[in-house]
């Protein structure tokens, strides 16, 4: 396998920290970011020779653009940027105030969006690489109390599907991943509770329930979800879509059936729309 250059966001914890071990473990060098370099110590430490260890708030779009020159500097080439860093709200649409949205939007989106744009004109140079887009099952469909996070993954995904398009002709592959709950850590620290009011208290008690005990007993090994990424990027024909977990396969499907029968139950009075 020739040795490649994997560009990973928020790689201290999680999802981030499993792609940057499995990455050196098959021979690549590793950019390791995360707003705290400090907490990349312990990936440091497995190949010092082939990682560089990065400050990166991805809300920054200055720091974007120096870490990938620094990248660009130490390595010569990013063969694969993993846009992880990310985190959740919990809250029903109500809950959430504005500057909450906004922010869960800035890191999620704008920050993966800002990251992108910083890495692409080297891939083009290249005529290769690849763009993993972190996303969710809850990137293709919502639930009760996720709707701002599920909005930054939906807008997240609708902008990797065209940039998809955009790359194939530079021989650059765009890949969404939607994982189901693994244990990364996710429930733990990265999800931010909003205030509860009165008339959701019951309504979303369950969702709630389910964020607060569900740290730690997550089905999903994040290991290999990272074998699993990189074994579709290997692919001759790498899906622009990976579901990862048995849940978000399941959910997935069903929400794409159910959506696939509103169609049939309701396409004669879309049809019916047109002039004549």
């Amino acid at each position: 396998m020739t040795p490649q250059t994997w560009f990973i966001t928020g790689a201290a914890t999680g999802f981030g920290r499993a792609f940057a071990a499995h990455a050196l473990a098959e021979g690549h060098a590793v950019v390791a970011t995360a707003r705290d370099p400090a907490k990349l110590a312990e990936i440091l430490a497995l190949a010092p020779e082939r990682v560089l260890a990065l400050r990166l708030d991805v809300t920054q779009p200055a720091e974007a653009e120096a870490a990938v020159a620094a990248a660009m500097a130490r390595f010569g080439r990013i063969d694969v940027l993993v846009n992880n860093a990310g985190y959740g709200i919990v809250g029903a649409i109500e809950e959430t105030p504005d500057h909450e949205l906004r922010a869960q939007m800035e890191t999620n989106f704008f920050g993966a969006i800002a990251v992108t744009r910083a890495v692409l004109p080297f891939m083009r140079g290249q005529r290769s690489g690849a763009v993993v887009m972190l996303s969710s099952m809850g990137g293709q469909m919502s639930f009760g109390g996720f709707g701002a996070y599920s909005a930054s993954k939906f807008a997240l995904e609708g902008a990797a599907e065209a940039l998809a398009q955009e790359m194939a002709p530079f021989g650059v592959k765009v890949l969404i991943v939607e994982p189901g709950a693994f244990r990364t850590g996710f429930a733990g620290g990265a999800l931010r509770h909003m205030p509860v009011l009165a008339p959701y208290a019951e309504a979303l008690s369950g969702i709630r329930g389910f964020a607060h005990g569900m740290d730690g007993t997550q089905a999903g090994d994040p290991a290999k979800a990272a074998a699993a990424v990189a074994q579709a990027l290997r692919a001759e024909k790498t899906p622009l879509r990976l579901q990862l977990g048995a849940d978000a396969v399941e959910a997935v499907r069903g929400h794409a059936e159910a959506l696939l029968a509103d169609l049939r139950d309701w396409e004669a009075v879309g049809r019916a729309t047109a002039f004549g």
